[in-house]
């Protein structure tokens, strides 16, 4: 697993696109991205069950397409330090990686949902709606800020 960007983008292969994850209690929010890392789309939130279930749905999401990473976003406290959440976030990672090869690294992903539901209130969306569609437009918003990361990492001289 890998918690900077330069480490995991170290890790990946190009093309390939790459899985967001929005990890909460009770859905995972996923996003897709293009091969090329240029831009995240919000793909569904799967309803979490228990682990097997809830990896097996990611890892069929990327098989279904040639993704080269899976990137989690890290709920860190507003302070920067990891709590409770994080920790579990890092133990579904852990888990994760037992059973793919794929590499998995980290997004700190303070704020996410909060401009996730902006968006969706500035797209007039209803309420029933963004409870549908938080958590993937939420991953959709961690995996552009990795995606935005590691196109200023190749462009660094």
């Amino acid at each position: 697993m890998h918690d900077t960007p330069e480490d995991f983008a170290a890790a990946l292969t190009r093309p390939a696109a790459l899985i967001g994850l929005d990890f909460g209690e009770k859905t995972i929010g996923v996003a897709v991205s293009d091969p090329f890392w240029t831009v995240a789309s919000p793909l569904e939130t799967i309803r979490r069950k228990k682990f097997t279930l809830d990896a097996g749905r990611v890892l069929d999401i990327a098989q279904g397409r040639t993704v080269g990473g899976i990137v989690l976003g890290l709920p860190r406290n507003m302070d920067g330090t990891e709590g409770a959440r994080c920790q579990s976030t890092r133990a579904f990672a852990r888990n994760l990686s037992r059973l793919t090869e794929l590499p998995i690294g980290f997004w700190d992903e303070r704020l996410s949902t909060v401009a996730a539901e902006r968006a969706l209130l500035e797209a007039d969306t209803s309420r029933r709606r963004r409870a549908e569609v938080i958590d993937h437009v939420a991953a959709g918003y961690i995996l552009q800020g990795l995606l935005d990361r590691l196109r200023n990492l190749t462009a660094a001289p």
